[in-house]
């Protein structure tokens, strides 16, 4: 092997170190080298059963002991039409809608299954916890845990509950490089079937030590919050300027 071709993997061995994306990975004739293929498949196989593992309520209520929480169901009787059917995902259950409590409360949280439940059941309940300790005399409404959800589910579960303000945390696309991924979604006096992706914000790569941190989030979170509150805005309305104020976070 010639002393250029040695220094060549070297530099993508280190380069490897510093990121997930699958680089560098040569080839055998004109196919992956054997490990690199076993690689590429487990990490299908992982994003497969992340869409496909059923929701467990219980694993999220078990992390938030003391809180109250209220199980609601969407539109999608089940994950295959859930798939198939995003618009379903949107929309509460009738029944489930009619059960949800009413208060004076400031901001829910929604706990949804979205399209990786792992990344809920590994992640939800400790951004939950973390943002909850930061946001001090808030009134804060029992934690819904929706499954079959999408994001948008969250704008029908707070105008149900008379919350001006809601926050989804939710499983995110699983990737061939994350299949635990949590994605948090901030929107402020959401409209059921108006309100839109240019009304949220939202944290993504939510799932330490690789993403986003529990505290990072929390703060970015609790920031936004703290803004939204005060603009009565969200979306494009309202920026996130946590890094310019010192709040800093894992995401490397």
């Amino acid at each position: 092997m010639s002393e250029v071709s040695v220094q060549t993997g070297e530099l993508w061995s280190e380069l490897r170190q510093r990121t997930q994306a699958r680089i560098g990975l040569g080839r055998a004739g004109s196919a992956l080298p054997t490990r690199h293929r076993l690689e590429l498949q487990a990490a299908h196989a992982a994003a497969r059963d992340a869409v496909h593992s059923p929701f467990a309520p219980d694993v999220i209520a078990a992390g938030l002991t003391g809180t109250p929480t209220v199980r609601v169901r969407s539109a999608a009787p089940d994950r295959l039409t859930y798939l198939q059917r995003p618009d379903l995902g949107r929309r509460l259950d009738p029944m489930d809608r009619a059960h949800l409590p009413t208060g004076d409360w400031d901001v829910v949280f929604v706990v949804a299954d979205g399209l990786s439940s792992r990344a809920v059941h590994e992640h939800a309940a400790a951004v939950v916890r973390a943002t909850t300790a930061r946001l001090g005399d808030w009134r804060i409404a029992p934690v819904v845990l929706a499954e079959q959800a999408r994001v948008a589910l969250g704008d029908e579960v707070a105008a149900a509950m008379g919350v001006a303000m809601v926050v989804v945390l939710i499983g995110e696309r699983p990737g061939m490089s994350a299949a635990d991924s949590l994605g948090a979604y901030l929107t402020y006096a959401p409209q059921p079937g108006v309100t839109t992706d240019a009304d949220r914000n939202c944290l993504s790569n939510i799932r330490p030590p690789l993403g986003l941190s529990y505290e990072g989030a929390a703060g970015k979170l609790a920031g936004l919050m703290g803004r939204a509150r005060g603009s009565g805005a969200t979306g494009v309305g309202l920026k996130d300027e946590s890094d310019h104020a010192g709040v800093t976070d894992s995401l490397r």
